[in-house]
């Protein structure tokens, strides 16, 4: 008798989920997460705290709203933005990028060498330049590369001397025959010479080394990518322009609503926020901006008659109908789903920690609709 007892107190406990299911559950979304992110595993953070390039912040800053949503679809050439900092820290005009990071299935558009132009140096007796001639060449031989056929000219172009600022160079037949062999990567040569290619020694303008002046100021190279993943996205013009919610707002939202979730398939077809905030999922080491956004969630029901502010496709008219007046068996209501979805801006640190802008496809719910 006691045995039976003491089994039917067995079976009547609750039975809550092991710590190792839900952790195994965890993992598992996660994984998915990544997945939706284009990533096996989440780069681990920087070593040491890093600045990340102003030049990306800014990109950042003008293609995507505080929350990531793209607010300018048209400024990004692909999806994918990468920087990439000097690696010889030299004194001299060599500059070394190491491109492992690029994926093999992404396709190059534009590369651009950045270069930080100090003010000039202060000469003895009258100036005899206004300009210069700045050449950037592909070394081909790393060694000899001023030997014939040591080097190729990507790009030249004269740049006054009265200032100081960024100089940009288009290089992207280099970069695309360095992603292609990673051997042939011996890196770029930059030579400053007269207005008519005149030897100046000194040469009176200097471009920022990667060792001796400011992280902001470093040799960069921008790469300019489409990794081939595209959405339907729609353009962002229209988008409402919502703040982001607070932190646990759908979840606050969720608790008033518990004791009349029953009312829920009453309340018509709308969009509801929906908070994915990054910190909590452990994402904040490594992701620069956004630290989350708001995803929205289409909830509500589609009565019959659908009228046009419930946004019904043609088909989903013809269903509802079919559902009231039963005329089919099996046949449900159509469902509230997202009608519009735009995309989101990631800015982040990669494993090799270079900073990436990517943009994502279908990642926020603009409006719902009865589908």
């Amino acid at each position: 008798m006691l045995g039976t007892i003491l089994l039917l107190l067995a079976l009547a406990k609750p039975v809550c989920p092991s710590p190792v299911s839900a952790a195994s559950r965890r993992a598992e979304a996660l994984k998915r997460l990544l997945e939706v992110f284009g990533m096996e595993d989440p780069p681990p953070p920087p070593a040491h705290f890093k600045q990340p390039p102003q030049y990306m912040v800014d990109l950042f800053n003008t293609v995507a709203n505080a929350d990531g949503v793209t607010k300018n679809p048209d400024i990004l050439e692909g999806n994918t933005v990468r920087s990439f900092l000097d690696k010889t820290h030299s004194e001299k005009m060599r500059f070394l990028f190491v491109l492992s990071s690029v994926a093999k299935n992404e396709k190059i558009l534009t590369a651009e060498l950045h270069l930080f132009r100090l003010w000039p140096r202060a000469t003895d007796g009258p100036k005899r330049h206004h300009f210069c001639q700045v050449s950037v060449y592909q070394v081909l031989e790393k060694n000899e590369p001023d030997a014939p056929g040591g080097k190729k000219l990507l790009a030249a172009r004269l740049v006054p001397l009265q200032d100081s600022g960024w100089e940009v160079f288009a290089i992207t037949q280099a970069v695309r025959e360095w992603t292609e062999d990673e051997s042939s990567n011996q890196g770029l040569l930059v030579t400053v010479q007269g207005p008519g290619g005149s030897p100046l020694d000194p040469p009176p303008l200097q471009f920022a080394s990667g060792r001796d002046h400011h992280e902001s100021k470093k040799p960069m190279l921008v790469l300019f990518t489409d990794d081939g993943r595209r959405g339907a996205s729609l353009p962002m013009a229209g988008f409402p322009g919502e703040s982001r919610t607070p932190r646990h707002s759908s979840l606050s939202a969720t608790t008033a609503m518990g004791p009349t979730r029953s009312l829920d398939r009453l309340q018509p077809c709308q969009k509801h926020p929906l908070s994915v905030d990054f910190e909590e999922i452990g994402w904040s080491g490594w992701i620069i901006s956004p630290r989350g956004y708001n995803a929205y969630h289409c909830k509500g029901s589609c009565p019959f008659p659908l009228g046009e502010n419930m946004r019904p496709t043609n088909h989903a008219t013809v269903q509802s109908i079919i559902n009231a007046l039963k005329l089919s068996e099996g046949v449900s209501s159509p469902c509230c789903v997202p009608d519009k979805l735009y995309s989101i801006n990631l800015l982040y640190f990669d494993d090799d920690e270079n900073v990436v802008l990517k943009q994502y496809d279908d990642m926020v719910a603009g409006s719902c609709g009865c589908h």
